[in-house]
């Protein structure tokens, strides 16, 4: 797609839907989620098996034990640098990099591989993959997902 008014269009129905993610993820709205993907999309976080599908997604997210975060705990991921490396009308793969604030300041950052495709008046995820390049010391951040 060139620059165009149905390009412009996409781009910016994309952007939306990687800043859904990051709202819904910040609040563990983990439903909200999990529907901008499609009803089969993965998301795979280096060094975890890839979750296929809305339920399994979910699912993966959950904090052990089912356990909600407190209403004292914030996370703001911060996502930069969007680079459309492919824009059509079926599908955009789009790069970018992302930081994580807590409370303790900077908690881990990496980048995200995304595969979006249009579904109805949105772009959903086909396919995210996660990878977190390195973390604070004092980060909650899980061992297996710094390999």
């Amino acid at each position: 797609m060139t620059a165009e008014p149905a390009s412009l269009a996409a781009r910016e129905a994309v952007r939306d839907t990687l800043a859904a993610y990051t709202h819904a993820g910040d609040r563990y709205r983990l439903d909200d989620l999990a529907a901008l993907f499609t009803e089969d999309g993965v998301l795979e976080i280096r060094g975890r098996e890839p979750a296929r599908g809305r339920a399994a997604i979910v699912a993966a997210l959950t904090a052990p034990g089912g356990e909600s975060r407190t209403t004292r705990f914030f996370v703001r991921h911060f996502v930069t640098n969007v680079w459309f490396e492919e824009l059509t009308v079926d599908v955009a793969r789009v790069a970018s990099y992302f930081a994580v604030l807590t409370p303790s300041g900077l908690d881990h950052w990496g980048r995200y591989r995304d595969e979006l495709v249009p579904v109805g008046d949105r772009w959903l995820f086909r396919h995210r993959r996660v990878t977190v390049d390195a973390a604070a010391p004092d980060s909650s951040v899980p061992a297996e997902l710094l390999r």
